[in-house]
């Protein structure tokens, strides 16, 4: 009589099928995006230099200017032994 009309997914069934599609599409970009990671993969991966952590560490303040000029000094004289 109604033509299928009571036989429908109702308003739960479409609730459903709306967060099941979502999730799947969301699976998806998860999945491709883990799987080629792009630029951001790649520079987070470059190895940081030794000036670059001890500039950060006195722009912080994790060591003074005094502690700054030393390490800077050791390395210096590192890389000059190594070369």
């Amino acid at each position: 009589m109604m033509d299928g009309w009571d036989n429908g997914m109702g308003v739960f069934g479409w609730i459903v099928m709306t967060f099941l599609w979502v999730g799947v599409v969301a699976l998806i970009v998860w999945a491709v995006a883990n799987l080629f990671p792009g630029r951001a993969g790649r520079a987070e991966s470059a190895p940081e230099r030794p000036e670059e952590i001890l500039d950060r560490r006195l722009a912080r303040g994790e060591i003074d200017a005094a502690a700054y000029d030393e390490l800077r000094a050791k390395l210096r004289a590192a890389r000059a032994e190594r070369v």
